[in-house]
This record gives structure tokens, sequence and C-alpha cells, in this order.
């Protein structure tokens, strides 16, 4: 959820410490204390309250309630004088359950604070319309449904303050409910899902009312013109709905209005500088991101109180009028995308106290304006894709606080005097100043010494020549650098190692030579996670964009990157690039490359992009590429490449252009089998002459192994008649490379590990023995691996009974101490749904930990969707939508039925199994609570895989619920299109962006698979269509609820019944 203005307040109760004023004094208190002691009826209704919450979730009140029999004395409750309770104040306390219409009985309370818990089901509307409460704040919880009304509503209820915001609520905010708060000063029911109109009688039930917010919800249609009758509204927050048409003139004559906010609507017009004067008083206006036409007005200067100006992402143009100069107080401004023009000298600045400044993306030309080097607050100043040009002046030095600046994309000239005078913005923390000073040469002296803060640094696409400069290997704190699209010559620095902080390197499409370094191969930050972590996550004054379709807000978003591609460079790729484990793209296509591949580079787990096409190696592919389970763009294709290309998991999806150019690979992706490839005469007489020897070596070596093998079986016999006296030792290692038939571990691994199975109900035996699951994955046989991933390997368990299980090895750096461990697949083992795969139990050896799960005979949903060329294996709509509806229902259970309620974090087809019935089961459900926090397998700080993560993930936000519900989202649209997340459609697009274009379009039947098309289901997909597109909103809070998505998932039953309202 998102943070709002409304934070959660941890106040508590105050309690008063008595002096030591004489016996008197004591004894008065006495008196006091026994006299003001609570009802039994108010004491029954805060039990009831505490009763209802969940064991685990009752934050300590269990014991902290139980020590007096007077709730008056009970911590987080306030008591009136004559004993009435006043206050319940419990926020941020844990607490889980649900609020009892019970506490409704406490008919003194005043005010009612649980805020910050994880409070579920409905608000009471006891509480809400309760004849004593003023102030009622529910934010930042679980409750849902709609905002219930009371039968007969007494007018003049005394609320003042209602913060209902950050849950799950729905429906409409009925004007029956509000007319009767007619003292209502505050309501904020923001970051919900209420729908229909906005509530615009409020202020005429309400004519206190001083602050409304309602963003970050889907309210729909216009904005009425009742808003006028505000007279003492001063915030007004609606934006992130679905809003349409004009601001109406009758809206400014709400002259009270501070904070006026629409963004992220679809509003259309002018902004009408006659109505827009009104509002002398405004401080904040946010408009950004709808579809405002139109010249700013020039009344724009009459607004002599505004702080804060954010127009952007609209269609406004023109000049900048220059009485905008007159808003003396501005100190935040984003005209970012208009199409603004002209020159930004008509604008005084010096008479403003600017922080932030973005006028990029639109049509301004002429030099920066000399006088904003008068702003010596300036923090963030952008001016990129405008039409500035001319050089930077010597008095940008004077802006001290400048920590961000962006110029990208204009016509700027002398990049060593701009570098010069730049490197004396002492708090410089981002520059950005690629595709300016055309063919210029890069400076290498070493007099540019500053920039000692800088972390990012980008001078791409200018181009510019000479070498990679020295006095880069200064700048210390370096994290990205970008020298791409460059003319750079000379060879790669090998001091770059030396930048310990650097993640992000891009100097592709350059003119360098040579080998790569080798210790390019030991940059810290790609090397591993710990490493990472050290990274201060700064957040970025404004967002940085790497490519069209994603920005980053913080510095440890952006995807780890090695791009060398596009030069000259020769030479072999380096034994150590299996050091780099956290890499994510690995470019070094179009170079001259030579000799193999290495073996190494199968230890890039983490990688996202491998592309070392266009250069000269040779030799076989790596058979273990196919293990880089996250791979989505893959390209080897014209070189000198032989013997059969990787199969399963996303190589089945790579097309043939991964591999052209290479006459010499095979494989059924190719058309071609290995057999055929006909081998050169001499290399035919090399092998025929290494056969004899090995035939000759063979059986010398025979001999030897055969007399050894039975000097083993006798030893073998004799341990085993040991080991079965001694049945009560445990493992010693659980390292899955060990465990081969030929290992000496075996007979000792049953030492010193726990065992624990989890009791699933009545007369189940759960006696399984570690020595059962080696017997029965044959010592973790590498030919019983059926799953790997981000977080360790799935192993099958054939148990002599017949019964399978499905082991899974986490891997062991990763996972918690052993306590914590133990306290948390407990945790997760009490969760038992039909739709949930079984947790039977869990092992500890070390480091190393083992998961016991039931076994599902037919694999993932995305084995059958993707990774399988068998014409029976196709799965039909019907099973689909089953497939749908009981893993939503299983993500339902662990969202709204678990205590705690449990993120999944990891949403995606290959962690939705399916038994013989292809019913489905979620899996991996609370694995992240299991792995310590540094370590993750996406370049984000949160777990989840690529395609699957949903945007705001990307700005560092934490998991949430509604994450989950934009990953599933991106499952059914896997369900409804038989396409991979990351499928490539084209280079540049992935599955929600596809389908999203595709609907723009009106294409919505194109979205669905081919093979399902026309077959009688058409109308039953489009609905679910619909529903998977509300999933992936792009605004969390306009997501459903896990709860709705089944709802109509499981009403989907005829096609002329369906109704999608979420």
């Amino acid at each position: 959820m998102q943070s709002l203005n409304w934070l959660c307040s941890s106040s508590s109760t105050t309690r008063l410490h008595v002096p030591s004023f004489g016996i008197a004094l004591v004894v008065l208190l006495s008196c006091v204390s026994v006299a003001s002691s609570c009802t039994d009826q108010e004491r029954s209704s805060l039990i009831d309250f505490r009763d209802g919450l969940s064991p685990d979730g009752n934050g300590g009140l269990h014991m902290l309630w139980a020590n007096s029999t007077d709730c008056c004395q009970w911590e987080g409750i306030t008591c009136s004088n004559d004993g009435a309770v006043t206050e319940v104040l419990l926020p941020s306390r844990g607490l889980e359950g649900r609020i009892p219409p019970s506490l409704g009985n406490l008919t003194g309370l005043q005010r009612l604070n649980l805020s910050c818990n994880s409070l579920y089901g409905n608000l009471p509307p006891e509480l809400v319309f309760s004849s004593s409460s003023s102030i009622l704040d529910v934010s930042f919880n679980h409750l849902s449904g709609p905002l219930q009304e009371r039968q007969s509503p007494i007018s003049g209820l005394p609320l003042k303050v209602l913060n209902i915001s950050s849950n799950f609520f729905t429906g409409q905010l009925s004007s029956t409910a509000l007319q009767v708060m007619n003292n209502l000063v505050a309501l904020n029911a923001s970051n919900n899902s209420f729908a229909g109109p906005l509530p615009s009688s409020i202020c005429i039930h309400a004519p206190s009312l001083v602050t409304l917010d309602l963003c970050l919800n889907d309210f729909s249609g216009t904005i009425s013109p009742e808003f006028g009758n505000c007279s003492k509204l001063t915030v007004l927050k609606a934006g992130h709905n679905n809003l349409t048409g004009g601001l109406p003139h009758e809206l400014f004559n709400a002259t009270s209005l501070e904070h006026l906010s629409f963004p992220n609507n679809n509003l259309q017009g002018a902004l009408d500088g006659s109505s827009l004067v009104k509002l002398r008083n405004l401080i904040f206006l946010d408009l950004g991101s709808n579809g405002l036409e139109g010249n700013m007005p020039d009344s724009i200067g009459q607004l002599g109180r505004l702080e804060e100006l954010h127009l952007d992402n609209n269609l406004i143009v023109g000049e900048l009028p220059s009485a905008l100069s007159n808003c003396r107080s501005l100190k935040y401004i984003t005209l970012r995308n208009n199409s603004f023009m002209g020159d930004l000298s008509r604008i005084n600045f010096t008479q403003m106290d600017l922080t932030t400044a973005d006028f990029s993306l639109n049509k301004f030309n002429g030099t920066i304006p000399e006088n904003i080097y008068a702003c010596s607050n300036l923090i963030a100043l952008r001016l990129a894709y405008n039409n500035f040009h001319g050089q930077f002046s010597p008095r940008i030095a004077n802006l001290r606080s400048l920590s961000f600046l962006s110029v990208t994309n204009n016509s700027f000239t002398n990049i060593t005097g701009a570098l010069q005078n730049l490197n004396r913005c002492k708090n410089l923390t981002s520059l950005l100043i690629g595709t300016n000073f055309k063919g210029e040469t890069i400076p290498q002296y070493a007099a540019i010494d500053g920039f000692e803060n800088l972390r990012v640094l980008t001078i791409d696409a200018c181009p510019l020549v000479g070498e990679i400069p020295i006095w880069l290997s200064k700048l210390t704190r370096l994290e990205i650098l970008d020298l791409s699209y460059n003319h750079l010559t000379g060879t790669i620095p090998s001091w770059i190692n030396r930048l310990e902080l650097l993640f992000f390197l891009d100097i592709s499409s350059n003119r360098l030579t040579g080998d790569i370094p080798p210790e390019l191969m030991e940059m810290p930050m790609l090397q591993s996670e710990k490493n990472s972590a050290k990274l201060d996550p700064k957040f970025l004054e404004l967002p940085v964009f790497w490519t069209q379709s994603r920005q980053y807000r913080l510095l440890n978003a952006f995807p780890n990157v090695l791009n060398l591609c596009n030069n000259s460079l020769t030479g072999i790729i380096p034994q150590g690039i299996g050091q780099l484990k956290v890499l994510n793209v690995l470019n070094f296509s179009t170079n001259s490359l030579s000799g193999e591949i290495p073996q190494q580079i199968c230890n890039l787990t983490n990688l996202q992009t491998l592309d070392v096409s266009n250069n000269q190696l040779t030799g076989e592919l790596p058979s273990a590429l196919s293990n880089l389970h996250f791979l989505s763009w893959f390209n080897v294709s014209n070189n000198d490449l032989e013997g059969p290309v990787p199969s399963g998991g996303q190589f089945n999806t790579f097309t043939n252009s991964s591999y052209i150019g290479n006459p010499k690979l095979c494989g059924p992706m190719l058309s071609v089998h290995c057999g055929s490839v006909e081998e050169p005469r001499a290399s035919m007489k090399m092998r025929h002459k290494k056969t004899i020897l090995a035939l000759a070596l063979s059986v010398f070596f025979g001999g030897l192994a055969i007399l050894f093998l039975l000097g083993r079986l006798i030893l073998s016999i004799r341990s085993t008649e040991s080991a079965d006296r001694n049945k009560s030792s445990n493992n010693r290692d659980i390292e899955a490379t060990s465990f081969n038939s030929a290992s000496e571990h075996v007979r000792d691994m049953i030492k010193g590990s726990t065992l624990v199975m989890v009791p699933r109900g009545k007369g189940e035996s759960n006696n399984l023995t570690f020595n059962d699951i080696l017997k029965a994955t044959n010592n973790f046989d590498q030919q019983n691996i059926i799953g790997c991933g981000g977080n360790g390997l799935v192993y099958k368990a054939e148990l002599p009974c017949g019964s399978k299980l499905a082991i899974k090895k986490l891997n062991g750096e990763m996972c918690l101490m052993e306590r914590e461990f133990t306290a948390e697949v407990e945790a997760l083992s009490m969760a038992q749904h039909e739709n949930l795969v079984p947790l039977w139990g869990y092992c500890i050896q070390g480091n190393s930990r083992l998961l016991i799960y039931s076994f599902m005979e037919n694999g993932s949903l995305d084995d059958w969707l993707h990774n399988t060329d068998n014409a029976n294996s196709f799965l039909d709509w019907p099973t689909r939508l089953k497939i749908a509806q009981g893993a939503g229902r299983g993500l339902s259970y662990i969202h709204n039925t678990c205590n705690p309620n449990i993120v999944h974090r990891d949403v995606k087809s290959s962690n939705i199994l399916l038994d013989r019935e292809f019913n489905a089961y979620v899996a991996d459900f609370g694995l992240a609570r299991l792995i310590l926090p540094y370590n993750t397998h996406v370049t984000t700080e949160l777990v989840g895989t690529l395609g699957y993560i949903p945007p705001e993930y990307g700005q560092a936000w934490v998991a949430t619920l509604r994450g989950d519900i934009y990953s599933f989202g991106v499952v059914l649209l896997e369900l409804l299109t038989g396409k991979r997340p990351v499928q490539v459609l084209t280079k540049s697009k992935e599955l929600v962006q596809w389908v999203r274009e595709m609907r723009s379009q009106g294409k919505d039947i194109e979205v669905l698979d081919p093979a399902l098309r026309g077959r009688g289901h058409d109308e039953q997909m489009l609905n679910v269509l619909e529903v998977a597109y509300k999933c992936i909103n792009h605004n969390p809070g306009l997501r459903p609820t896990i709860q709705e998505v089944v709802y109509c998932l499981e009403t989907i039953v005829e096609p002329q019944q369906v109704q999608v309202q979420l």
C-alpha cells in the first residue's frame, strides 16, 4: 500500500507518574482509581474484541489485559473520571482478526485508533455511526466490503475524523451514510477500491469539512460542480481514479483550497485562468498525467502561496507566461512531457526558492537561463529532451545543493568546460549529459578531480572520441557508468574493478579494441549479493529512465549490467566470468571474440539477458545453460559453434534467430538431428586414434576397477550391518552434488540432522525417516531433479510403498538460522487448503534445508503451456479455467484465511502445480520468509520473477497482497494467450505491454490463444481477460482483491451469465 499523508501514530495511553507528595495524596488517588473503574459491559466488550484476535496476532493483549479486572488500567485504554472508556488506542500492535460490533457498546468512546494492524472483515456500522465517537482511525488494515449503513441512522453524529484509508473497501461512498456525518472535518478514504461517482454532496451535509482524500480508488464520472459548496475545504485529493471531463468553474468557488490534486485521471480541456485566480490560498496543485490542453494562463502568477506545481504528462502548449516569476514561494515545478516552447530566460527564477525543477520532454530552446543559478537550494534540475544549446556557465557552481542534473538530448557544447564547471558542484550524485557535445574529445587529463559524491554518470550517444579517461578511476562512489554509443578507442582499462560500488557498466557501441581484461571479472558488486547489500539505497530526486519502458527511483533497483557489445574486442571470454554471480545482463555481442563459451558462464544463475552473437566463438554450447531459468533473451547467432543446442525451460521458447549463422549446431529447435551433422575426415581420423587408445586403457584399468569394486562391496556389506545397529543416527551433509551412488558420505549422512514430519490430520502416518528420503531419491541423484529455481533444486522421491514426494533443497547460504527457520516453516505448515501444495515436513542439516512436499504428477502449469511439444499435452479452455479457479482459491486462502496472512511474492505459472485430474495447487507460498533479506534472485529488493513483477516493485515498495494480484493477472494472461510473460514477441515487448496495446486497438479477440478461439468459449475467455486486465492495473490501489477475482472466476459458468464487476 502506498504511504499516505496520514501516517500511523504509535501513540499509546499516557501514564501519569505519581510524585511523592505524601500518604494523603496516595490515598486520594487510590480512591479516584476505585471510583473510575469501568463497567462490566465495557469490560465484556473489550474482552470480546481481544478474544476475537488470532493467538499470534493479539499484540500481547492476552497478557497485558489480564493483570487487572479494571479495564481502565489496561494498556491502550483511557477512561473518564466516571469510569467510562473514552479512548481505545492500539495502533501498530500487530493485531489480526475481526473488529466485533460489540465495541459499539462502549457508549462513552470518543476516540478509536486501530490503524496499522492486520484486521480484516467488515467495519461494523456500530462504530461508524457511534453516538459518541469523534475520531475513528482504522487505516492500513485489511478491512473489506462496502461501507455499511445503519437502518435508522441518527442525524448529527459527533464524528469529526474518519480515516479508512489503505484497506480493501469496495462499493460506493453512499450519500445516505455521509449525510448523517454533519460534524465531519476530515475524511480519508484513499487507497481502497471505492467506485462510482465522487461523493459531491458531502459538503452540503458536512459544511465544516476541511480535508477530503479520495485518491487511489476506482471513482469515475465527472467532477461535480457541487464541490464548489465546500467553503471550508482546504485539501481535496482524488488522483489515480478514472475521472473524466474538465475542471468545473464552480470548483474554484472553494476558495479555501490549499491542496488540489487530481493526477492520473482522464481530465481534459484547458486551465481557465479567470477561475484559477480565485484559489489565492493554493499551496499545492497537481493535475499531472491527464489530457489537459491549451496554454498555461497568466493568472498562475497570482498564486503567491503556490509551492508545488505538477502539470507533467499533459498536452499543454505555448510559452511559459512571464507571470510565473511571481510565484515566489514555488519550490517544486514539473512540466515534463508537454509541448511547451520558447526561451526559459523569460522566467525570473531569482524570485523563487526552487528545490526541484523538471522541464524535460518539451520544446524549450536557448541557453540555460543565467538567473536559475541563483537558486542555491536547487537539488534536482532536468532539462533533458529539449532544444537547449550553448555552454555550461561557471556560475553553475553556485548551485551548492544540486544533487541531480539531467540535460540529455540537447545541443550543448564544450564537454571539457562542462565537466570542469560541474565538478565544483560538490553534492552532485547523478549527472546525465549524454547526446550532447557532438563529436568532441572526452578530456583525458587529471584536472577533473571533483565528483567525489557522484553515483550515476551517463555520457552516452554524443559521439565522443578519445580513450576512456583515467580520471574516472577517482569516482570511487560510482555505481552506474554509461559511455555507450560514442567513438571511444583504445582498450578497456583494468582499473575499472577498483570502482568497488560499480554494478552497471555500459561501454557498448564504441571502437574499443584488445582483450576483455580479467580484472573486469572481479567487480565486487557483480560477485555477491552480500556485497550488493552494502549499497546505500539512495532515493533519486527524479526518476532515471534506462529504457523507454523502465524507470527507476532507487539506484539499487537498476539491473546489474555488463555491456561491451558492438566494439572490436578480441581474445577469449575470460574464465572468471563465472564469478559475476549476480549479473543480470551480459552482452558481448558484435565483437571479434574467439575461443569457446566457458562452462563457468552457467554459474550466472541470475542472468536475464545473455548475448554473445556476431563473434568468432567456437566449440559447443555449455549444456548447463538450460539451468539459467531467468533468461528472457538469449542470442549466440553468427558464430562458429557446433553440437546440440540447450533444451528445456526458457530455451524451448527461443526462436531459430537465436542460433542462425552456426551451421554446425543441431537439435530439435533447429530441425537438425545431431547425428546428421557430417564430421570432417581429419576429425574422424583423430577420433579413431583416440578410440583405439581409449580401448587399450580401458582394458588395463577395467581389471583394476573390478578388484576395487569387489573390495568396496565387502566393506559396504559390513558398513550396512553397522548402520542397522545405529538407526538413530542422522546425516552429516546435505549437498546435492555429493549425493551419488559412489559417495562415501552416504553412510554418515544419517548423523546430526533434524527431520520433522508435520501432522496433517488424524490417522495419517508421518513416520518417514531421512534414510527413506535418501533411498527414495537414489541419494539425490541428478536424474531425480524435476525442478530448479532461484531458491534451489527439487527432487522426485519415490517411496517403497509407491507413493511419491517432492523434496525441495533450498540454497544453504540463503536461509534463516535454524531456530528462525523452524518457527517459520512450522507456521507455514499450518496453511492447509485443497489448493495449496501440502508441506509434509522439513529437514535441517548445517546450512542446508529440505522441504518435503506432495508430488504433483502433472508437473506445473508452465510445463503444460510452454515446455512441451507433445500434441496430447494441449490444455483446452475448460481445463484452463478450472486451473485458474483453483489457483485463485489457493491464493485467496493465504491472503485472507491464514493467520498471519501470507504474501506469496512469486506467483507464476511454474508455481502452480497440477495433479492427475488437473486440480491446481499453489506452490512456494511463504518461501520468501525462509530466505535472508539480501538473498533474492531479481534486480529489485523483492522476491519475484521477470515478467510477473508488479511495476511498483521497481521503485522498491514492500511486497504486498496487491502485488500478488498483479502476478496472478499475468498468469491469467498466460492461460488466455498461451504466451510467456517475456516471450519474444518483439525484442522490447513483454506480454502485459502487448495485451495492453492490443486492447487499446480493440483487438481483444486476437489476444486469445489461436488454438482456443472459435471453440465455443470466446465469450468466457473475454470475460476472464477483463478480470486479468484489472489485475494488471498499474495502480495497485485499483486492482481487485483476490476474493473479487475468485468470485468472478467462479461465476463464469455460462457465457450469458458472465458479468465482471471489480
